[in-house]
């Protein structure tokens, strides 16, 4: 509210609402009540439009395809799916019940068989995000709704990889089988693929290759019939920042659901036509320090400390995140299974000496002499680099900043650059992590797996070992936070990345949808209802009342 009331006190005019109010007049938010208007069924006409800069095919996935268990908002980061149950009966040997009376999206059953053919697919040529491609032995059928599968060593990160193992009709296998990318899943064609709510009927996305627009229709066959509430769904992947803005705040029935940079937050309380959600989060803005093939002086780790020092995580918190972030010494969210216990016992860089401190800046200027800095990095994250160009111009490092179109470009740079091949020259690189390993802190620290394509670090046998340990031990147990402190501790000795405070989620959102985000990279399409006033519904035009602010709806840990 202070925010606000700062905003029309300055006489700043975002939006066509804001030019009508008075910096005299108290701002007085509506009730949120979209949520009274809605539909128990799916409703005839409706429609839905959202924009995803990034991991797209993260976001959506769970909305076309089926696996045994999904991501979900509670303690545990996930739930059943096509599985109704499971026991681990040893080490290496998980079993699982599956739901009966499922089919494919083309009719055909779903049972055990399923599962076998799949996994022969996955078999040949698995994905390589995590371990679960070295450590995968076989499936076996018990009976038609029952299956075991069989690991070839312990690896307590098990059931977080099942989320991800999605299951496609014979069909589908035959044409494009499992990929072998370091990006999971695979949505790579439209059509009657998958056992998802939702039918992807045009466009494809991956994490190396995707279309600017999706479309997706609800699955008729779908086995829960309390989903999905909308009939089709537009997915953007490639919109600008002004775009996506303008398409949400003042062009109704152009965009429902947008994620939002931290400096919007008035301007969409003050849209006519959206709302503002701020969420927990589990993602990370990960910004590499090219080891591999950027410039020479990133292999001094003096010369990566003094980075990381330079920083001032506290005032990029309150100027650049506006308070909605956390600070975090080593990479990960706190929301991360084994990481809210450790923060206590590591320092931010900045905590320990002021970057402002004037015997700092020379101590910092002397270390880094002049360097200068390659960045590679998409529209959405231009703010953040703004802060960060701010600070580290104090102690005499200057920014080249190439901004590429959407993150399949930046992953088509990241990707290569473990091996030698990328074929831009980059020393800084940002993309946003958004916690697709449900709350297990692998999805952040892949980064630091020395000998994988999501690294840019030169080989660490220790970093390494640490990493064997963290996939060997379930979370729930003891040693477990103790191997998380071990990798976060190595890391920021090592100043491994840039690091920065992780942020909140973040979204301009239509006012006559309702939608409660996840921690994580999913979108639950099958869950979103739109109120009986959304534009995709309604034929007179949005009434100048329910064009007033609406209250914010912010969330915490």
């Amino acid at each position: 509210m202070r925010q606000i009331i700062l905003y029309l006190i300055l006489g700043s005019t975002f939006s066509s609402y804001a030019n009508q109010v008075s910096f005299h007049e108290p701002l007085q938010p509506r009730l949120d009540d979209a949520n009274q208007h809605l539909s128990p069924d799916l409703i005839s006409g409706s429609h839905l439009k959202v924009f995803l800069p990034s991991v797209a095919y993260l976001y959506i996935s769970h909305s076309i395809n089926g696996a045994l268990t999904r991501p979900a908002n509670n303690a545990q980061g996930w739930d059943y799916d096509l599985a109704v149950s499971h026991q681990q009966i040893d080490d290496t040997t998980y079993e699982f019940k599956l739901r009966e009376g499922v089919v494919f999206q083309n009719g055909t059953p779903f049972n055990a068989d399923s599962i076998i053919s799949n996994m022969k697919f996955f078999k040949r040529k698995p994905p390589v995000y995590s371990k679960i491609h070295e450590v995968y032995d076989r499936v076996s059928k018990i009976d038609d709704h029952t299956i075991r599968f069989h690991l070839k060593e312990k690896y307590g990160a098990f059931m977080n990889d099942v989320v991800w193992i999605q299951f496609y009709t014979q069909e589908y296998l035959l044409e494009y089988g499992w990929n072998g990318k370091p990006t999971p899943p695979n949505l790579a064609a439209a059509g009657l693929h998958g056992l998802g709510p939702y039918i992807l009927v045009d466009g494809y996305v991956e994490g190396d290759r995707q279309t600017p627009k999706l479309e997706l229709v609800a699955n008729p066959l779908y086995w829960n019939k309390k989903y999905p509430k909308i009939e089709r769904v537009t997915i953007y992947t490639e919109l600008s920042e002004e775009q996506a803005r303008n398409m949400v705040f003042y062009e109704e029935n152009q965009l429902d659901i947008v994620p939002l940079n931290f400096n919007y937050k008035i301007e969409t309380i003050l849209s006519p036509y959206a709302k503002l959600l701020i969420y927990p989060s589990t993602e990370t803005y990960m910004i590499h320090l090219n080891m591999r093939t950027g410039n020479p002086r990133l292999l001094d780790k003096e010369v990566r400390v003094a980075l990381n020092q330079a920083l001032h995580q506290v005032n990029l918190l309150r100027f650049i995140y506006e308070d909605e972030g956390d600070l975090v010494p080593a990479l990960a969210a706190p929301s991360f299974i084994g990481v809210k216990e450790n923060l206590s016992k590591l320092a931010l860089f900045s905590e320990e000496n002021s970057p402002y401190q004037p015997e700092q800046q020379e101590r910092l200027k002397k270390i880094l002499n002049g360097l200068v800095l390659k960045i590679l990095t998409q529209e959405r994250f231009l703010s953040l680099w703004k802060g960060i160009e701010y600070q580290l111009n104090k102690v005499g490092v200057k920014l080249e900043v190439t901004i590429l179109k959407n993150q399949k470009e930046i992953f088509d740079q990241l990707l290569n650059t473990n091996i030698g091949k990328n074929t831009q020259a980059w020393d800084l690189l940002s993309w946003g992590n958004d916690g697709w390993f449900l709350l297990h802190p692998w999805s952040v620290f892949m980064v630091l797996r020395t000998h994988n394509y999501w690294s840019t670090l030169p080989t660490d046998k220790i970093m390494d070992d640490y990493l064997e340990e963290l996939f060997r031990t379930n979370t729930d147990e003891p040693a477990f936070v103790e191997i998380v402190y071990n990798v976060m501790r190595h890391a920021s000795e090592n100043a491994y990345m840039l690091f920065l405070p992780t942020p909140r989620k973040i979204f301009a959102v239509n006012k006559e949808v309702v939608f409660i985000p996840y921690q994580q990279a999913v979108l639950p399409l099958w869950e979103i209802e739109l109120s009986n006033r959304h534009a995709s519904l309604r034929k007179e035009p949005y009434p100048n009342a329910l064009k007033k602010p609406v209250q914010m709806i912010k969330k915490h840990f």
